[in-house]
């Protein structure tokens, strides 16, 4: 099912999203998919700079795909702030927003005159939600707020690959959508408060921070065991911190992944003799859990994916086929959650993406609008609003 704006959470929210690149954007998108009203500052010309951030060699419409996939349904005004007459539209317009995002290195929004302070005292209802890279004091400061640099300063890539290949980036902009998904958090409770008592908020992330979260679970480990290092597995390394048989396995004709379960349940499932050292022994799990990965591994290549989930399921070991993105868009699974939707543009353009991963009373936010040309609805919007 589908849900119209107007049935929204947010609808009625007026949102300015003065961010570029992916953290402030994806804050955005989620307010938007929530029912938010979208007006997104570019530059007359130039625009977000994410507009020229290919994933690949794809464009679409002289736009990349990620700007597409992140900029849905909402509207563009090109704003110079280099000129006055635009500041002062723009100051013009914020004093109208419920919301106001931006992500400009530390220094930057005050010396526009857009900073927090300074917009509070002239509406002091204001939700104001700040990203950057590393906060807004130290020696980072100054730093690129990158996704791939912060997760390299945060230490979470030590937690990915097997222990003898160094430190494994994750393979998307984990920080960028951290970051942007714990804003929209804060943000939605500054909202909360915004109607109860009518005053606004300042709300601040940065992608350290967010990656810094996102580890909570194993820096508590770690800062409650002696602060040791991380010790990867050397063998189909799934997590840190886990004991075998957690990882993924090859099977005879793909992969299958096996979560926590005690190596007793495994070896009498599967009838491996060679666990028998093991049985009810938890502290030999982890501490030789490269060998007896070995073990699961050896018996586990020599028959199908389909053959091992036919044993493995019926005895509620947990369990799952590892599926490339061709064989999930395939699989009923998938399907039943009608997660794709197809955005279009009044020039032609059409594109197939994602949609919000919400249902709200049972329904799930359909996106028709594709991203903006820059400055599209700059027009339109400054009509509406006398700017």
């Amino acid at each position: 099912m589908t849900a119209e704006t107007d049935d929204l959470p947010l609808a009625g929210v007026l949102v300015l999203d003065m961010c570029q690149f992916l953290s402030g954007p994806y804050c955005s998108l989620r307010l938007q998919d929530l029912g938010a009203r979208v007006i997104k500052i570019e530059r007359p010309g130039l625009g977000d700079l994410s507009r020229r951030l290919y994933l690949s060699d794809t464009e679409i419409g002289g736009d990349s795909t990620i700007f597409h996939a992140i900029n849905r349904s909402k509207e563009s005004l090109a704003i110079d702030m280099k000129d006055e007459a635009d500041l002062a539209a723009l100051r013009k317009l914020i004093g109208k927003a419920d919301v106001v995002l931006q992500n400009f290195r530390p220094g930057v929004i005050s010396r526009l005159g857009l900073d927090y302070e300074t917009v509070k005292a002239f509406h002091p209802g204001v939700v104001y939600g700040s990203i950057t890279g590393y906060g807004d004091e130290g020696p980072w400061v100054s730093r690129p707020g990158q996704d791939l640099l912060a997760q390299a300063r945060s230490g979470v890539m030590w937690l990915n690959g097997d222990e003898d290949q160094g430190p494994v980036p994750f393979g998307l902009a984990i920080a960028d959508m951290l970051a942007g998904a714990a804003l929209c958090q804060g943000v939605l409770a500054a909202l909360v408060k915004q109607g109860r008592t009518g005053k606004g908020a300042h709300v601040e992330t940065s992608l350290l921070e967010a990656l810094i979260d996102f580890q909570f679970e194993v820096l508590t480990t770690h800062l409650n065991d002696g602060r040791r290092p991380p010790k990867r597995s050397a063998y189909r390394s799934a997590h840190a911190y886990l004991s075998a048989p957690y990882g993924v396995y090859p099977t005879a004709d793909g992969y299958l992944a096996l979560a926590m379960m005690p190596i007793d349940q495994l070896a009498d499932v599967l009838g491996i003799d060679a666990l028998d050292p093991y049985r009810s022994k938890p502290d030999l799990w982890f501490s030789a859990r490269d060998d007896i990965k070995r073990i699961i591994a050896d018996v586990l290549k020599e028959q199908t994916t389909d053959h091992w989930l036919s044993i493995l399921e019926p005895a509620d070991v947990w369990c799952a086929r590892v599926l490339d993105w061709p064989e999930l868009m395939d699989h009923a699974g998938f399907k039943v959650l009608d997660m794709l939707q197809t955005v279009t543009r009044d020039d032609g353009i059409e594109i197939q993406t994602t949609r919000s991963p919400l249902r709200v009373d049972g329904k799930r936010m359909q996106t028709r609008r594709a991203a903006p040309r820059i400055g599209e609805q700059s027009a339109a919007i400054r009509e509406e609003f006398g700017l």
